[in-house]
């Protein structure tokens, strides 16, 4: 690795105007925007997927090798990552920093602790937990009633036994009522600090997060708590994007991480802002296949920030087109050229899915080494039927220069203006119409049913003038309905919204959908087992 000055050096960022952490990471100091701002834009390509398999289908590590591909081919480029969460790394998929000839450095720290923005996010979103509670213990002067109390606590680990618990047991500790814990990354908090522009829009949109509710129906805020000052406080580096680098010493910005099932999956829009004064290029990534992340980068993040996306990378794998077309995770190392037809369904719907929103797109072959000849010749030759340019990309094996011929037809689409954003929705319609536009235009469902607590909680939302709010969806991921069990392309589906939660100071509502969960559990075997740290205090079993 290289000393991350001199990363920073080749951005024309200036030494002074980073924080170190340590040799390798620092944060960019405010006064690099500021400096910048009257600077053109690069382009700007999101990275996305098909529905995955349980193990993922290397939408990060494509995200890492084109934009080190990129560089080869001399067009100046960022990635723009999410930070992992701890969850997934001690629980079933391991870390998020990419693989092999394709991964963002140092992987120990960048999947561990990081520069502690994930803890600062736990911290802020605990803070006023604990102060809600302290308001109630004292005399509740704001008349909340407890009963409408939604703001739960947070940690950054996947654990089951704390989705529902009971707090102010015992003598003098508070009033006992229901609470629960979430996952960090599913914290509006971490929807906050990830489309702020600023400290002061941090703070500004913290103080606007609705806690809970009086006996008169009224909103309660964090800033109703005075409770905004002090968050914003633990927050206020956590908002500074982190500069970091590839295996091959290509810039990476790394900052922010919500899930995408769960929350909007997009890294940071003070990163990615940043990211496209400082590049020809911008290559970044959301979470999880098209009907997710895509949908709410282009949905809920681009609309938010202003931002126009100019292309877009599709990531498909024979194993994803194999599972999607009905084999056992068992059978996809095995030549099955009738389930990948079958499958190819599944990334059809996710091609057209980008192309409603205006934007060009091409498919990338994320090469295994189980993958035939005879197998990457029908994906390649069904992309072609269906319109849409593909390239194989095996920049695990071969880094930067096994992107490169990816990097030159996204490059051959950024340079053919073919995109013309815009939203698949507008705003102003109703919460429902919403709703029932992502269900029928990007996951190709026939209906939408609501639960009553549903149906209640989106007048309230309309009621209290929270109408025009785009719609976040949680829903599972392995599926384009709400099923994970309904792979491929199923059609004629009802997709049922139990809940729906008002995020006001994110600016979204999260429509949650079957059994979705925002605290997710670990598996049988959880990927926690098989780490642990030799004597020279290296990281064992983390990828």
């Amino acid at each position: 690795m290289k000393p991350i000055k001199e990363i920073a050096a080749m951005l024309d960022i200036a030494e002074d105007e980073l924080e170190y952490y340590g040799k390798f990471k620092a944060k960019i100091a405010p006064e690099v925007m500021e400096r910048v701002k009257e600077q053109p834009d690069g382009k700007l390509v999101l990275v996305t997927s098909m529905n995955p398999t349980p193990a993922g289908e290397g939408k990060t590590l494509t995200t890492i090798g084109l934009s080190q591909a990129l560089n080869r081919i001399g067009v100046r480029t960022i990635a723009a990552l999410r930070e992992p969460s701890l969850g997934p790394c001690m629980g079933i998929k391991g870390g998020a920093t990419g693989s092999g000839q394709a991964q963002v450095m140092p992987m120990e720290d960048i999947n561990l602790h990081f520069t502690g923005d994930l803890h600062a996010v736990t911290a802020a979103h605990n803070l006023l937990a604990a102060m809600i509670d302290n308001h109630l213990y004292h005399g509740n002067a704001l008349s909340i009633n407890p009963s409408t109390i939604i703001w739960k606590r947070a940690m950054d680990m996947n654990d089951r036994s704390l989705r529902q618990i009971v707090t102010g047991l015992g003598a003098g500790n508070g009033n006992p009522r229901e609470a629960g814990f979430l996952i960090t990354v599913a914290s509006e908090v971490m929807a906050i600090l990830c489309l702020s522009e600023n400290l002061a829009d941090l703070q500004e949109r913290i103080s606007r997060i609705i806690i809970g509710y009086r006996y008169d129906g009224q909103p309660v805020t964090a800033g109703d708590l005075q409770a905004d000052g002090a968050m914003a406080l633990l927050l206020k580096d956590a908002i500074k994007p982190n500069l970091v680098q590839t295996i091959e010493g290509t810039p990476a910005f790394v900052h922010g991480g919500p899930f995408a099932n769960i929350a909007h999956g997009c890294s940071s829009v003070a990163g990615t802002k940043l990211a496209l004064k400082l590049a020809d290029c911008v290559v970044t990534e959301a979470g999880f296949g098209a009907d997710l992340g895509a949908e709410k980068f282009f949905d809920i993040k681009c609309r938010k920030a202003g931002l126009k996306p100019d292309a877009a990378v599709i990531v498909a794998t024979v194993k994803a087109l194999k599972y999607n077309g009905g084999a056992a995770l068992s059978e996809l190392s095995a030549e099955n050229l009738s389930a990948l037809k079958n499958g190819f369904a599944n990334l059809a719907k996710h091609i057209e899915n980008v192309q409603k929103f205006g934007v060009p797109v091409v498919v990338a072959i994320n090469r295994f080494f189980t993958d035939t000849e005879a197998e990457l010749a029908c994906v390649k030759e069904l992309c072609t039927a269906a319109g849409v340019q593909v390239e194989l990309s095996e920049v695990w094996e071969k880094g930067g220069a096994g992107g490169e011929a990816l990097a030159r037809t996204l490059i051959g689409l950024l340079e053919s203006g073919a995109s013309h954003y815009q939203p698949i929705y507008a705003t102003t319609l109703p919460i429902k119409e919403k709703i029932e536009i992502i269900v029928r235009e990007i996951y190709g469902g026939a209906d939408v049913t609501y639960s009553p607590a549903a149906e209640k909680a989106i007048r309230k939302a309309e009621d209290l003038g929270f109408g025009d709010f785009p719609v976040c969806m949680a829903k599972t991921q392995y599926s384009l309905s709400d099923s994970p069990k309904r792979l491929g392309r199923p059609e004629g589906f009802t997709i049922h919204i139990r809940e729906v939660n008002l995020s006001a100071g994110a600016g979204f509502l999260v429509a949650f959908a079957g059994e979705i969960m925002i605290m997710p559990g670990l598996p049988k075997v959880p990927a926690a087992v098989r780490l642990g740290v030799d004597a020279s205090g290296n990281a064992i079993g983390l990828f």
